[in-house]
């Protein structure tokens, strides 16, 4: 005999459900646990089929059944193969859409900058109070285990960590369902010292394992503020205005342009307050960037979606027409968002 389809279906069944209630398992609770339209007549001759191969067990002559090592193997494979796939899945999505956002915020900030005559700058979004959606914990060999952090925006992140004990199949599958159970949904600061104290507690002799997974999901989380990415166009645009025309301003201010680190900066100031989703105007002093203190820089926070925001900013002489630059500005971020609100649908 094989596993087919419903051998399947009815053995997840039994596993899942065991797994909720710790009961043993009868006909009548699968056929209402799977929504099916199998009887239970239908279901006990699978279930007897699986018994026979080795897949449940029964514990007693009046019981229902339960899962057997066997059972919990190919459970334990079915959905860590299940789960490898969603996230290459969700890795080739991202790259098909990153690619198309860096094209589309590249062509943005060159618009930006034909369109005022002045320098402009893009960043791209960051995902700010970033929600962990899901863990795996899958074995490598005996002492290495790969964890597969997935957080909200679809960002991914695999690492290799050592542990120093064994960990049973059983004991990995139960680990990987205390985490996705305790911590999906959370962002970094929801995981307390409550959350993390409990979770030992239920790890018992692996917490040590809990620690490592911990340190995963927050360095994932926090992954994107590390790793901000900034097109600019229009930098020789400032030759057109005298005072910053100067030889040592003109420097500064295209090297800083070149080298977008620099502006990380003001991409952080204008980020600081939660408040600060219009647009604001840096007069001089006003800028967060030295080598930009004889300019004037507008800037608007644009979003794509809940958390998930970026920034646009132009820059140029303290004469700069506002008028013309706050218009360009709003015109823009509703295009980007009709732009990706289309993208989704």
């Amino acid at each position: 005999m094989e596993l087919d389809d419903r051998k399947i279906t009815i053995l997840k069944a039994i596993i899942k459900n065991y797994m909720d209630t710790g009961e043993p398992v009868g006909s009548r609770t699968i056929s209402k646990y799977t929504e099916s339209k199998w009887s239970s007549a239908t279901i006990r001759n699978e279930m007897s089929d699986l018994e026979e191969m080795g897949y449940i067990i029964q514990p007693h002559t009046s019981a229902g059944r339960i899962p057997s090592d066997k059972g919990y193997r190919f459970y334990v494979d079915q959905i860590m193969e299940e789960k490898e796939l969603q996230v290459t899945e969700l890795q080739e999505l991202m790259i098909q859409r990153v690619d198309r956002l860096e094209l589309v915020l590249k062509q943005l900030a060159k618009l930006l900058a034909n369109n005022t005559n002045y320098a402009a700058l893009i960043s791209a979004p960051q995902y700010h109070h970033n929600k962990l959606k899901f863990i795996q914990l899958s074995r490598v060999d005996t002492y290495k285990l790969l964890i597969v952090t997935v957080v909200e925006g679809n960002i991914i992140k695999n690492t290799m960590v050592t542990i120093h004990e064994e960990i049973e199949d059983e004991e990995l599958l139960n680990l990987n369902i205390l985490l996705n159970s305790s911590l999906n949904g959370l962002t970094i600061e929801e995981i307390n010292l409550g959350v993390i104290s409990s979770l030992k507690e239920q790890a018992g002799n692996h917490s040590q394992v809990v620690d490592l997974v911990l340190n995963e999901v927050a360095d994932a989380i926090k992954a994107d503020e590390d790793d901000l990415q900034i097109y600019t166009s229009g930098a020789t645009n400032i030759f057109k205005y005298p005072e910053l025309s100067d030889g040592e301003k003109a420097s500064q201010l295209l090297g800083t342009l070149e080298h977008t680190e620099l502006l990380q900066d003001l991409i952080s100031d204008v980020n600081e307050s939660e408040e600060n989703s219009g647009i604001q105007v840096y007069i001089g002093d006003e800028t967060p960037v030295q080598a930009m203190k004889d300019c004037s820089v507008v800037t608007a926070n644009y979003e794509l979606g809940e958390g998930i925001r970026g920034t646009i900013g132009i820059i140029g002489p303290k004469r700069m027409d506002y008028e013309k630059v706050l218009k360009t500005l709003k015109t823009l971020m509703t295009q980007l968002d009709a732009t990706f609100k289309k993208d989704e649908r």
